[in-house]
């Protein structure tokens, strides 16, 4: 797939300026098409890093290699100091805030069922800190709502506590 008489040569080859040999490692996985991909990923890495990684690893594993250095390259110019880490940081993070927010709306359904249950007064406690919902009627027993959430058991004269999802503090924000 590499350059020969008459065809285009690879990405890598145009970009760096030089004659895209048969054997070329880059063409396969930059095609001429593509220019981008191998820019950024030279950019970021460079063509002699790059060579040296394909040239390690097997040659089923490269065209995932490739993808996952373009990935990384890409997250790297958007965010110098976190690359993946810091987009992988974020999602966790608002996957922790949408888990909270849900705990938050099964408190307040529960509690609607409770208020239309006259006989049963019942308290719900929702933990931000360990994402437990907890619902406590006046016989002192604890019922888990969500089977995501761990199991505890709150005094009778716990009060509902929510706090704000948004202000959770986090090492990468």
């Amino acid at each position: 797939m590499g350059g020969s008489a008459g065809s285009s040569p690879c990405a890598s080859c145009k970009l760096l300026r030089r004659r895209c040999a048969k054997d070329c490692i880059f063409a396969p996985y930059f095609p001429p098409d593509d220019p981008h991909k191998f820019a950024i990923v030279h950019k970021v890495f460079g063509a002699s890093n790059v060579s040296k990684m394909l040239q390690e690893l097997p040659v089923h594993q490269r065209v995932d290699a490739v993808n996952s250095l373009v990935f990384e390259a890409n997250a790297r110019v958007r965010d110098p100091v976190y690359g993946c880490v810091g987009a992988i940081s974020y999602l966790q993070n608002q996957v922790s805030q949408l888990q909270m927010q849900l705990a938050v709306a099964q408190a307040e359904i529960l509690c609607i069922q409770m208020q239309n249950e006259p006989t049963v007064q019942s308290q719900v406690l929702v933990d931000q800190d360990d994402k437990s919902l907890w619902y406590n009627n006046n016989s002192h027993l604890g019922y888990a709502v969500s089977g995501q959430f761990s199991t505890n058991l709150a005094s009778s004269s716990s009060i509902m506590q929510m706090q704000d999802p948004l202000k959770q503090e986090s090492l990468w924000t």
